[in-house]
């Protein structure tokens, strides 16, 4: 198990400015840290991976599908090439940096809706993109996990089932999805049996709370989220995804309006204490 605390609490880029945090996180007790690529080239990734092995940090990574012609799921091929192209970027600024996972709603751009739920259509397409983009990872030895996202942010992967029924139609090794307490809290009647029924499909494991804050300070059941977890083997990333108001694009596109926390170091320092407590009592 390796503990993971995802930047997007302070930037959608992260560049030396933010070194500080590496040291107070590794000081913290984290394992490594969850680096957003939304923009940026390779040639930076490779120095900011320099930067997390002077500070003693694995990492992962996470991405968006942005629009703008890059859409898994759209029934015009060029978008869906661009999909492709556009998954394919992130890996390799992935690589550079050294990440052992890439994550994320990698199938549409949010908030887009069609007006009813996924068409058979959508789903091939989908697993077609994605089939060619986990074997593209596969060189660079990076596992790949979608993300499923509630129905009020995306309307083609809502639930734990249909997130197992994706990754078994892409059927590649390095391919599964990413499990997340935030949007689970709202689209499964049980987390432990959505785990259950699941598991063999997760790889990789957002810890975030019902309003996007401090985990363990909310109503989610974390006891038994870990419990299940562990009763299934899961033995990957465990990562806090925590969501602040001090970054407007990225609070509009959370819908967070309030403040959730007095200060950051309170949902790191509570989040990792949370996660070793909650693991050995499982």
């Amino acid at each position: 198990m390796k503990l993971g605390f995802n930047l997007l609490l302070w930037t959608t880029y992260v560049t030396e400015d933010h070194l500080p945090i590496f040291d107070r996180l590794k000081a913290a007790g984290y394992d490594g840290v969850e680096i957003p690529v939304f923009e940026g080239t390779v040639a930076h990734y490779q120095k900011l991976g320099r930067y997390l092995e002077d500070a003693g940090l694995d990492c992962t990574t996470v991405m968006v599908m942005p629009g703008g012609g890059k859409n898994a799921i759209s029934a015009d091929p060029a978008e869906r090439r661009g999909a492709l192209d556009h998954i394919n970027w992130a890996t390799d600024c992935s690589e550079a940096l050294g990440a052992e996972v890439l994550c994320g709603p990698f199938h549409q751009p949010l908030g887009l809706f069609s007006g009813h739920g996924p068409t058979e259509a959508e789903k091939a397409d989908c697993a077609e993109v994605h089939k060619a983009a986990a074997r593209y990872a596969a060189k660079a030895d990076l596992k790949l996990s979608i993300e499923p996202l509630n129905r009020f942010e995306c309307y083609f992967l809502n639930t734990a089932r249909a997130a197992k029924a994706l990754v078994e139609a892409v059927d590649e090794p390095n391919y599964g999805y990413l499990y997340d307490t935030f949007h689970f809290n709202i689209e499964e009647k049980s987390q432990p049996k959505a785990i259950h029924a699941t598991a063999s499909a997760i790889n990789h494991v957002h810890i975030s709370e019902n309003d996007r804050g401090t985990p363990g300070t909310g109503p989610i059941d974390f006891g038994s989220v870990f419990w299940a977890l562990k009763a299934a083997g899961y033995d990957g990333w465990m990562t806090v995804e925590a969501f602040g108001s001090a970054l407007p694009d990225l609070a509009a596109a959370t819908r967070v309006w309030r403040p959730l926390f007095d200060k950051p170091a309170d949902v790191y320092q509570g989040a990792i204490k949370l996660m070793r407590k909650g693991w050995a009592a499982a």
